[in-house]
């Protein structure tokens, strides 16, 4: 098996909602997180921050409680996913252009409640919606 691929993507809310953008391939279509691959020589939240800067154009992010992830397992063709918790006061989104393609690598996207996200996500990204709810309403009942 090859080296697994590491790709970086936050559960990103604003105020009480969260980002999901539609990524389109030949024949499907699905929701994801935002979030892309780590280049050479950067550090994983460094990585995060370009990402959702070139896919939706929001560069304010805060870490509410402090920089904590959730690792995948491995999945398709070898990827592993680092998804961190992140808040930003920005609602506007911008689905950037990806030099690749030459269009924005993302469709639509979303500002949704957990419980409207939820049933839009593969049951991968419905634990890592499951994992940060459950880490957001531990800290506001004063769990560590």
């Amino acid at each position: 098996m090859s080296e697994p691929r590491i790709r970086v993507s936050a559960h990103l809310r604003w105020r009480d909602r969260i980002l999901l953008c539609r990524h389109e391939k030949p024949g499907r279509e699905y929701w994801l997180l935002p979030g892309g691959g780590v280049n050479s020589g950067e550090t994983l939240v460094d990585a995060l921050r370009r990402e959702l800067a070139e896919e939706t154009g929001i560069v304010e992010l805060t870490f509410p409680l402090g920089v904590v992830f959730y690792e995948t397992p491995i999945y398709a063709r070898s990827k592993i996913a680092i998804y961190y918790l992140a808040e930003t006061g920005t609602r506007a989104v911008r689905l950037g252009v990806s030099p690749e393609l030459g269009r924005p690598e993302h469709h639509e996207f979303r500002w949704l409640r957990h419980a409207d996200a939820r049933p839009l996500l593969v049951a991968r990204l419905q634990g890592v919606l499951d994992w940060a709810e459950g880490r957001l309403a531990a800290a506001a009942s004063g769990e560590p």
